[in-house]
């Protein structure tokens, strides 16, 4: 990876289509050279110059602005060049293939960039670190207005400050702890001295309030996966259309109507859900072929599941056949969703049963058709995703941070029990807080292999 981030590249770094503006963009080092071959004219640094940008026998291909940025005060920290013309397919092609022509006669060996290849470099070069960098792709990709101002924030720097406050006082605590270990005979000791118990367990602290941000990042940018499921005219679907605020899912009184997965992501406070309707669960002589293999998809969701919405029908629930077939149902949800994914009892329709006598089981009772009770379904799902009202210091985060972090509070909570006793496990505690140290490092990219680079950075769009 590193030997080929040394290849001057180029690549259309605008979405694919039509628009009014496209922008191709070449990083490198040593591209002077490059740029008045294929410009004709040397450039001012950060200065936008209109010209033509001309092919080989000088006729303009188009007319736009070319921006030039030598390295190391570039994005990159390379020298960087942009050529922003009309936002045409054929016209950004052409202006790619004429890049890739005057690198040749320049000996330039420009290639054209993986995916993410440029936000790669900036962190190659110290621009970025990892999270930040994530960041970007992060901001690019975000559903709703929280999650672009999270994304913007860990852009900023304000997640990569928060790790860095935590590393500081890791490496003061392990300092003390190895100066307790390189000096055994003196007479001080240098631990009870600087009060390391107490610098572990505000570290600790200070851990549990960033991991709590983390989570609360990490749900703006994944959101939450909500399953509805339950028996066939349960109202799965009127639900769906009702979170939606569309026609989304066909509703008709005919059991088994929806025989396919369909799913829409809402917001709710800047929180997406991804919200699946499903095919009735059912065991039936009726069900057909195309109805059993939707069975079998909603199963699927369901074991993937964050939330699952059980939904019941408050007009049937006094039928015996009905609550043998919920409770059967019941069962098998207890076996399919993972451990830990919460199942919320929907009691349905209560428009027509007003004076419901069901048994809520810790539910709600709504009325999908008339919209009541959904509000408070919105306000349960925020509470069993653990959505808190986040300050103005909310930032972005990913899964890998929250394992990565996970495996902080794990060292840290080793690192506690050996400190209590001191002296008889000294070399354990140094190992602990040095692979504290490491996992915290891999958030920013200090200690981070390049398979995991290579992943991360394969799922930005190309040009970024």
């Amino acid at each position: 990876m590193l030997a080929a981030s040394r290849d001057p590249i180029v690549a259309i770094s605008t979405a694919p289509g039509r628009g009014g503006v496209g922008i191709v963009r070449v990083s490198g080092r040593g591209l002077a050279l490059f740029v008045e071959g294929l410009l004709g004219r040397v450039l001012k640094p950060r200065e936008a110059t209109y010209l033509p940008f001309a092919d080989a026998a000088g006729q303009p291909i188009d007319h736009g602005l070319a921006l030039w940025f030598p390295g190391p005060h570039s994005y990159t920290g390379e020298d960087v060049l942009e050529l922003q013309g009309h936002g045409g397919p054929v016209v950004l092609q052409l202006l790619l293939a004429r890049c890739l022509e005057v690198s040749r006669d320049t000996l330039t060996a420009l290639r054209t960039a993986r995916p993410g290849e440029f936000t790669e470099r900036a962190f190659l070069n110290d621009k970025l670190d990892l999270a930040q960098a994530e960041a970007v792709a992060d901001l690019i990709d975000a559903s709703t207005e929280a999650a672009a101002r999270s994304a913007s924030r860990s852009l900023a720097g304000v997640f990569s400050g928060r790790i860095h406050g935590l590393r500081d006082a890791l490496v003061n605590l392990r300092m003390l702890v190895e100066a307790t270990l390189d000096f055994p005979e003196e007479d001080i000791d240098f631990l009870q001295k600087a009060d390391a118990t107490g610098q572990l367990r505000r570290l600790r602290e200070a851990l549990a309030g960033v991991q709590a941000q983390a989570r609360q990042g990490a749900l703006l940018r994944d959101g939450l996966q909500v399953v509805i499921a339950g028996q066939p005219n349960a109202g799965k679907s009127s639900l769906l259309n009702a979170l939606a605020g569309a026609e989304l899912a066909i509703v008709t009184p005919v059991a088994g109507t929806t025989r396919d997965v369909v799913q829409q992501t809402i917001q709710i406070e800047g929180v997406p859900l991804h919200v699946v309707d499903t095919a009735g669960l059912r065991d039936s002589p009726d069900v057909d072929e195309v109805e059993k293999i939707g069975i079998e998809r909603a199963w699927g969701q369901i074991r993937e599941a964050d939330v699952v919405l059980f939904l019941h029908d408050l007009t049937r629930t006094e039928t015996v056949v009905y609550q043998s077939a919920d409770a059967v149902i019941a069962a098998s949800l207890a076996q399919a969703v993972p451990t830990g994914v919460p199942v919320l009892h929907v009691w349905n329709k209560l428009d027509q049963s007003p004076s419901v006598r069901a048994d809520l089981q810790g539910g709600l009772a709504i009325s999908a058709k008339q919209g009541e009770g959904l509000e408070a379904l919105r306000q349960r799902l925020l509470a069993l995703a653990g959505w808190q009202q986040p300050g103005d210091g909310l930032f972005m985060a990913r899964a890998r941070h929250l394992q990565a972090l996970q495996r902080v509070d794990e060292h840290l909570l080793l690192a506690d029990g050996l400190l209590a006793a001191q002296a008889e496990h000294l070399d354990l505690l140094a190992e602990e807080l040095r692979l504290a140290q490491q996992a915290l490092g891999e958030i920013t990219g200090e200690f981070t292999a390049d398979d995991l680079l290579g992943e991360i950075f394969s799922r930005f769009c190309i040009g970024k």
